[in-house]
């Protein structure tokens, strides 16, 4: 499991990676914010429905609660790159 993964699929890769993984497993998020996004990323995770046949890590709650812990200081170390990117492009559309 990637440390802070969270952060990882919402800021190093590209935004249809976080909209495929929220929509799979049903998160009624629309946005997230990009400042703090794998903190919002992880809190979207826990509140979605997974079905059986996904292969989603963070089926068990502990997981998805490590890693928003892990997910919040990545974010932190990073948060003057995602202010920037929240001032120019900013929610990350989940719809």
């Amino acid at each position: 499991m990637l440390i802070g993964c969270g952060t990882i699929n919402t800021v190093v890769r590209d935004d249809s990676v976080a909209r495929h993984d929220l929509s799979r497993v049903k998160s009624p998020c629309g946005t997230i914010p990009r400042i703090y996004s794998g903190v919002a990323y992880n809190i979207c995770t826990l509140r979605g429905k997974p079905s059986r046949t996904s292969l989603w890590v963070g089926a068990v709650p502990e997981f998805a609660l490590a890693d928003i812990v892990l997910s919040g200081v990545l974010d932190t170390v990073i948060l003057p790159y995602t202010i920037y990117e929240q001032a120019y492009k900013g929610n990350l559309d989940l719809e």
